[in-house]
């Protein structure tokens, strides 16, 4: 089916479609390369990626949820020298846009990573803030507003990408986040990261996982997901790229309504490795089928301030 309706231009980053992939749960994208157009996507969100190589986390690191799944991976990746000097060179015969999600345990290490991957290849930097923050003694830098904001600021002086600032649910004010990392100066957000959750088992009296929490991610996490999108399109004028138990393309619209202008497919990839074609198929016949000639006719037509919302429909939402 023809993407034509589908293309867009995200942070100046040319994208067929606006369909992307998750860090953490499509590799370094190649792994995908016999089920997937790797360079029919927006783009692909790597693997969450280190100053130095970590092992990730001991014991087990993964459970599924009869509506997703918890995980704990701990962060393992080989390094961010071995991903310029093995991994990029060879991914980038798949034509693909490649966006580099980057975790560190201080601001300066968020900043060099920045630096050390401004480099051909790479299309934007996602920075990874549910980490915490040993010069604070531990606080979760995506749980404070001026961590957050620090760490976008410190890896805009490093680098001339595109930065994207991936918000944590697990705050209880999205909007007063997603507003002090635009301030500081991020280019976009991306939201949801996974909620923190936990599993016990009945029979053996302990945690199922080995780090005890871990990330709750899958079809569960969705209505949260849509509705942060939903507060934070009405908060912010930097693009949102809206994530959280996408399975299909009717999925991707509630993203898009709420005032998503791009997605990113996660967990959906582990069940079905090509969900994301046909994701993008159903975004093209949901354009046809209503009359509209590109996906940036639907961005937040669900939102209060989008003029098709109806005065009875905003008192509604005022409460």
């Amino acid at each position: 089916m023809s993407d034509e309706r589908l293309q867009t231009n995200l942070l100046g980053i040319a994208m067929k479609t606006p369909v992307l992939t998750a860090s953490g749960t499509f590799g370094f994208g190649e792994e995908f390369k016999d089920f997937v157009d790797l360079s029919r996507l927006g783009g692909v969100m790597v693997k969450g990626t280190t100053l130095l190589p970590r092992r990730g986390n001991d014991g087990v690191r993964i459970t599924e949820m009869s509506e997703g799944m918890l995980n704990c991976i701990g962060l393992e990746n080989p390094g961010v020298e071995h991903f310029l000097e093995e991994t990029l060179p060879r991914i980038q015969q798949y034509g693909m846009n490649v966006i580099v999600n980057i975790s560190g345990s201080t601001a300066e290490e968020y900043g060099k990573l920045a630096g050390l991957l401004d480099v051909p290849g790479v299309a934007a930097i996602e920075l990874n803030v549910s980490c915490p923050n040993v010069k604070e003694g531990g606080i979760v830098f995506g749980t404070d507003p001026e961590a957050a904001a620090a760490v976008v600021r410190e890896a805009k002086a490093h680098t001339k990408k595109p930065v994207i600032l991936k918000l944590s649910p697990n705050v209880t004010d999205i909007v007063a986040m997603a507003k002090a990392v635009e301030a500081a100066g991020a280019d976009a957000v991306s939201l949801i990261n996974t909620l923190l959750g936990m599993e016990i088992d009945i029979n053996r009296f302990r945690p199922v996982l080995g780090n005890i929490t871990g990330g709750l991610s899958g079809p569960c996490v969705k209505p949260v997901a849509v509705r942060m999108v939903w507060q934070v399109a009405q908060a912010v004028r930097i693009p949102i790229i809206g994530m959280g138990g996408i399975a299909s393309a009717e999925d991707a619209v509630e993203f898009f309504l709420a005032g998503a202008s791009a997605v990113a497919v996660g967990t959906a990839n582990f069940t079905d490795p090509e969900i994301t074609m046909k994701i993008c198929d159903g975004l093209a016949a949901y354009l046809a089928e209503h009359g509209f000639s590109s996906i940036e006719e639907i961005v937040g037509k669900a939102n209060p301030g989008y003029l098709g919302f109806s005065a009875a429909q905003k008192d509604v939402q005022k409460g």
